[in-house]
Formats: structure tokens, sequence, C-alpha cells
């Protein structure tokens, strides 16, 4: 292949002043680069390798340069599909300096595609996403070395810092680095499609980066939480318009009623009455399964998550010299992201000073502290993540609720805005609330919802996972925490039969199936540390000695050099080598089912005690952070398995375990954003506006409805994360059924009323009463 350096000389645009419309377009034509497949011959195919895919050179729709292009058709439901792109050499662009990788895509299939880009070099490897919207040809970039591009500003992206009407693709997890010149492999691929979805790729290059607006992050957020420099449909533009839409929708919700065929727990009224205890449970009724309603009734959970302020609030890049509103208890249940709103004294903001000054710049109309609405400022003692270790936060959503609904007296627009959301929620056809209710609720009676734990302490750890190191569950802190913070939830319970069950803890890094080192890595961990120090590796020992007579035994059956019994328990790394022989293999999942049962023994045995009449929902497993052997640890004292999916639908090929664990199973968390009301970020599945939400709202319910394993799926979230991330980890996203003002969304809500008035005939008309 012939790899040509293109010089293609312009005027810089620097120059020519205020860019038009047409030279936007052009800017990444007047740029120098680097052309790597034109795909003009066959030859080029050579350099393409596919996995779970099918592609060919075309001729048709989609060529944008020469006469020909390449078409990729990704296969439905898979893993991922996709190719390599490679080179025996690879690409050298250190004579770019910063540079984005540049591509012209067209999508040829009837609904948006989902679509991930990754570049691999020396360096590491840099990877982004997005929405390819059905039947449009349009050019996509993104950085792939620059000084920015792993800036962390507190946004899990950023506005685009570039002039052009070419899309920008998003940051995929988190921001690292800034980049390499040097690159090996470029890889096109989809995940979990919801159907088999064609792609036309032509004119991949590598070009200089653009000069970058200098004012991208400044003045980005207006008074009321929005995009201040683009105008979209449900845009806020004053308080008058924000109570006039409040009092529309008060006057429709005040006539609504919830749908005819429910219970009045919201189970399915028009079937068959099973035995009621009184609380909620499980049974497997005509081979499905299914949860069942305190009288008795089918019940199937549809819900939403996060209905609370906690998350509401943004990094302002204030901070205070005053150290008490940095003072924690070390006896405090409740994680610094799960709690709400910190009220500041006057004292505390008389101490207030720019911390980060940039971040501030960002804001624009931000009260002062005598404003009324300075009420809404809150502080966060410590970030999961990014630049902002602590500080001064803004709720935007809690000052548009007071705006909208007004203070009759203290806090009055809280209770207003309870009220509503569990109106909407039982207009739009919702049966529950999903995780992290508001305590708000609980004594509503008129909406089931679950609650939620969390077992934070001192206690000793293992691996280090995504959101934090791994429990000992072996140590007696850790069971003493556990029935600390499950005491905590029974009394905010109090037995209420609208209680559902109640998960305990979230998304924790159990392990990833693929390499031993995935697998296995908290008990390699927990190999590596010293019997007398750790507890988990004090029951390994036992579980070791109690198998093999001999520390030979042990060396023989894992081929590695342990000298005695004392060397082993004062930790060795068997994945020094990176070789595993089946014994080890067999022996590192046998510990790790050892672990994980004890983690979910002392869990279970605590609820049972506190809170015998409400189901154990389980971890809220993830796809990247859930191995068999955890699983199958799970099934003895799990109630309901629960998982958090984020893909374009449900599909089956990835729900093959559910036969063998036979437990019913609820998807924790779900969700798909867009950037056309004006946020930076879509969210972890991108979708191609508002509209395209609906559609695909509704899609994955199908799907999960259509499982006999699955009793619901839960929404994740009610409102939309802020713009300039919530400041827990810069999440960005625009994944609400209601906007940062309170505007529910109303392709969202159209698609739940529709969704919600056939739910229970298609998942149990077949049984009879």
């Amino acid at each position: 292949m012939n790899y040509k350096l293109q010089f293609v000389f312009f005027f810089s645009l620097y120059f020519l002043g205020s860019p038009s419309n047409a030279q936007i377009k052009s800017v990444w034509n007047t740029q120098k680069q680097i052309s790597l497949f034109g795909f003009e011959n066959k030859k080029e195919l050579k350099s393409i390798k596919g996995f779970d895919i099918a592609f060919e050179l075309t001729q048709d729709k989609g060529v944008t340069k020469g006469t020909k292009a390449l078409k990729l058709v990704f296969a439905e439901d898979e893993k991922s599909s996709g190719i390599d792109l490679k080179s025996k050499t690879g690409w050298d662009a250190t004579s770019l300096g910063d540079y984005c990788l540049v591509f012209d895509a067209t999508n040829l299939t009837d609904i948006a595609l989902h679509l991930n880009v990754s570049v691999h070099g020396k360096g590491g490897w840099v990877s982004r996403f997005a929405n390819v919207p059905a039947g449009v040809t349009k050019t996509y970039f993104f950085e792939v070395k620059g000084e920015y591009l792993g800036k962390d500003h507190g946004l899990r992206d950023d506005p685009s810092p570039f002039k052009t009407n070419a899309t920008r693709m998003i940051v995929k997890g988190r921001k690292s680095g800034r980049g390499f010149s040097k690159i090996s492999q470029i890889k096109f691929y989809v995940t979990a499609a919801a159907k088999e979805k064609t792609l036309v790729i032509d004119n991949v290059r590598l070009v200089k980066s653009p000069k970058k607006d200098p004012n991208y992050l400044t003045a980005i957020v207006d008074k009321y939480g929005q995009n201040n420099k683009v105008d979209f449909n449900l845009k806020i533009k004053s308080d008058e318009q924000l109570k006039a839409l409040a009092e529309k929708e008060l006057r429709a919700l005040a006539i609504s009623q919830p749908m005819a065929d429910r219970s009045k727990f919201g189970g399915w009224k028009n079937g068959p009455q099973l035995k009621g205890t009184g609380y909620f449970r499980t049974e497997k009724v005509s081979g499905k399964w299914a949860l069942v309603d305190p009288e008795g009734y089918l019940f199937y959970s549809t819900g939403i998550a996060n209905a609370r302020m906690a998350n509401t609030t943004t990094f302002t890049g204030m901070d205070f010299k005053d150290d008490s509103v940095r003072y924690k208890d070390p006896e405090d249940v409740t994680p610094e992201d799960s709690k709400g709103m910190v009220a500041l004294s006057k004292e505390v903001t008389k101490t207030a000073f720019k911390a980060y000054p940039w971040r501030n710049n960002m804001f624009v109309g931000l009260p002062k502290y005598d404003d009324p609405l300075a009420n809404h400022y809150s502080y966060r003692r410590e970030s999961h993540m990014g630049p902002i270790e602590h500080g001064e936060t803004y709720s935007f959503y809690q000052a548009n609720l007071e705006r909208r609904y007004g203070e009759q007296y203290p806090g009055s627009y809280l209770l207003k805005w309870r009220d509503v959301t569990l109106d909407r929620m039982l207009d739009w056809g919702f049966t529950s609330f999903g995780n992290w209710a508001a305590e708000d609720f609980y004594g509503s009676k008129r909406m089931p919802y679950y609650a939620n734990g969390w077992i934070i302490g001192e206690y000793k750890t293992l691996s280090k996972g995504y959101w934090g190191a791994m429990p000992d569950p072996y140590d007696p802190e850790f069971v003493r925490r556990a029935k600390q913070s499950i005491g905590v939830v029974a009394d905010q319970v109090k037995g209420n039969p609208w209680c559902v069950g109640v998960f305990i803890d979230n998304e924790k890094s159990w392990g990833r199936e693929g390499s031993p080192d995935q697998r296995y890595i908290i008990v390699i961990d927990a190999l590596k540390k010293d019997a007398k120090e750790s507890p988990t590796k004090a029951e390994i020992i036992k579980y070791l000695k109690k198998k093999y007579t001999s520390v030979k035994q042990i060396s023989r059956a894992w081929k590695k050099k342990i000298d005695s019994w004392e060397t082993l328990e004062k930790g060795i790394a068997v994945d020094k080598s990176k070789k595993y022989t089946s014994k080890l293999q067999e022996d590192l999942a046998q510990m790790t089912i050892i672990y994980a049962s004890e983690y979910f023994r002392v869990v279970h045995n605590a609820l049972e005690e506190k809170m015998p009449n409400h189901l154990y929902m389980g971890v809220r497993f993830t796809t990247w952070g859930m191995t068999p052997e955890v699983r199958e640890a799970a099934k003895k004292y799990i109630d309901v398995f629960s998982v958090n999916f984020y893909r374009e639908t449900l599909g089956k090929n990835s729900w093959n375990f559910l036969a063998k664990l036979d437990k019913p199973s609820i998807i924790g968390e779900f969700h798909f954003g867009a950037t056309d009301t004006g946020f930076f970020h879509p969210g972890i599945v991108y979708a191609a506006d508002q509209k395209d939400r609906g559609r695909m709202w509704k899609k994955y319910n199908e799907d999960v409805l259509e499982n006999p394993y699955f009793v619901g799926a839960h929404w994740f979230q009610y409102i939309d994360s802020p713009i300039t991330g919530r400041a827990h980890d810069g999440e960005n996203y625009n994944v609400g059924f209601v906007t940062n003002t309170d505007v529910p969304y109303p392709d969202m809500v159209k698609a739940a009323k529709e969704f919600h008035r056939t739910m229970y005939q298609k998942r149990y008309g077949s049984i009879k009463k």
C-alpha cells in the first residue's frame, strides 16, 4: 500500500478571520495530512482483519473520495463485531505534531448505529464512539495526540475545541494521556447490535489538528444549568416560561389516573392472583420468573433509578478555607456521592476563594451568597475521580424546582417535587422506582421502591477496581460495618411492604472473564499478602492445607517454585510469569468462590436478621466485573440476580448463563443519550436524538420482557446529569427522563406509555387465572 504524505496548502483560517460555513466544512482539507485508506483497490483488503463481520469494497452510496469505499456489515447481537486496520510497518504521524483521526461514514441501515473506534500505538490507545444516523454521510474525527487530549476539566467529555461541522467522536470511558505519534492498529467495531447493520467508511486519514477556540470552555453554562451557546428544543429562556410549563403539566397530572389493569402495588390486577404474603416475593409461573406483589398479583418491575438530589450537584470551582466543611464522621454509613445537599453557613462562605478559576469561568449567572437561590449551593468533601478533590457545588436542578414551584415555606418545592414525581411515574406507567430512590418516597404508599445500602469503612481490602478496592469479607470489621449499614437501612424502611427489596453495594470489580489475570484478580492479590495481615489469605491457606498434603504438591500442580508453607503464607505472586496451569486455575476458581461466598453470606445474614421480609436484590453486577465463579457464589444467597447492562439492547447471546443460574433476574441500569439538547456527552450508549432515545428505550424493554428470567428493568436515571459533570466523577450525560429544568422529555414519556399499556398482557397473558 502506498501511504503518501499529502500536503495541501491554503490560506490559514486564522488569517481569514471568522470562518464561513463553507470554510468550517473544509477545515480538515486545509490541514497537513496523511492518507491511510482510500479503499481504491483490493490490495488494501489484505491490511484488514475482520471479526464477526462481512466486508467488501463498494462503488455505491458512501463513496466520498475516488470511486470506491469499504462496506461493513456488522453482525447482530455479537459481543464485538468489526475490523482491524493494520500496516506491516505502522504509521508515523510525527510530522503532523498534534493530530486527529478523520474519516467519512455512511449508515445504510434504517436505524442509527453506535460506532466505536480505537487507535492503538506506542504509548497506549485512544478510544472514542459516535452515533452515525441512518442514511446520512458525515465526517467524523477525534484527537489522537494533543495537549488537551487527556486533560480532565471535571467533565467526562468537553465541548469541541474546533470550529467544524464534522462530528467529534466522544470519549469512551475516561480521558488519559497526551496520545502518541506512532500507530500500529485502528479498530472500527460495534457491540451487541440490535440488528445487522451496514456502514460504509471512506477516506481514512490522519490530519494535523486545527487551531483551537481559546474560549471553548468559557461561559458554557447559563443560569438554568443549560448549554449557554446553543439553542435546542425544550431550552428554557425565562422563569415565566418555566412556571408556565409547570402549570400546564400540573393540570394534566391532576386528572391522570394509574393504568386500569394495576393492583394497589402496581401488579397485574387482571391476571391470576397467587398467594399474598403481605410483602414482595418471587415465584416461577408457567416457566417464567416473576415478582409477586404483597396481595399476590404478578408484578413486573419497570422503573427509573436515582430519583434524588444527591447526584444533581456540580463543582463550581470555589472552595473554603474553613475546614469544618470537610469533617468526616468515621462511623458514617453513607458514601459521599449518596449524600444530599449540605447547608453552607455564612461563617463558611466568608472564607470562599477561587480554587479553580478555569472551572468557575464555565458558569454564567451563578447566584451570589445573598441571593434567594443561594440555598442550592452545597459541598462535596471528596470526589471519586477528576481534577477537583473537594469543593463547593451547585444544584441547578434543585434551583429550577424552586423557580418552577415557588417556595410557600422553607423547602416546599421539594415536597412538590416528590408529589409531582410520583404523579409522573404513575401517569407514565412505571410500577416502581429503581435503585437510589430518595428516602422522601419511602412512606408515600403510592409507588413500590428499592432500598439501598453501602458497606463502607476502614476494613481490610483486596485488589482495587474501577470504583475502589474490594472488601475482605473475613475481616470482623467488615462484618460489623455490614450489620451497621443494614441496620440503618432497616430503620429507614421500617418493615414497609412497599419496599420490594434491598440492593447492597454496586458495580464492584469481581473480575472479568478472559485471561486468568483478570478473572481471578482478587485471589491473585490475596495470595501476595501475608496471611497474618489478610483474613482472606488465611482462609485460602486453610483451603490449600486441606486439599494438599505438602507444599511440594502445590508446586508441582501450579508449576511454581514454593519452598515452604511459611513462604506461601508470607505471600507469593502466581501471576509473575503469566503462566497458569490447569490445576492452578482450578484452585484460583475455588478460592474465588470461597471469597465471594463469604461476602454474600455476610450480607445475606445481616439482611435476614434485620429485614427478613424484603428481597436481597444482589450487588448489581456489570459486564466488566462478573465471572462464573462469583455468580455461582451469589446464587446461594441472593433472591434476585441484578446486573447493569449498558448496550443498545438486551439481546440473547449475553445471557446463556441464566439457564444454569435459574434465578429471577433484573436489569439494574441501562440508558441512552443524545447531544441534540446541548450535552457534550450523550452517555454510555449514543442515540441519534431524543426521538431515537425513545425508540431505543422501548426496544430494550421489549427484549427484557421476552426473556423468561427477567422480572424487570430500571432506567438510569430520572434527571439528566449536570452538563459540567456531577461532582462525584464528572458524568455529564443526557440520560434523564426529565431535563435539568425538570421538563419531561416527550419522546421518552410517549415510549414509556406505549410499552406499559400492554406490558402485563405480553409478559403473562398466556397464564390462566
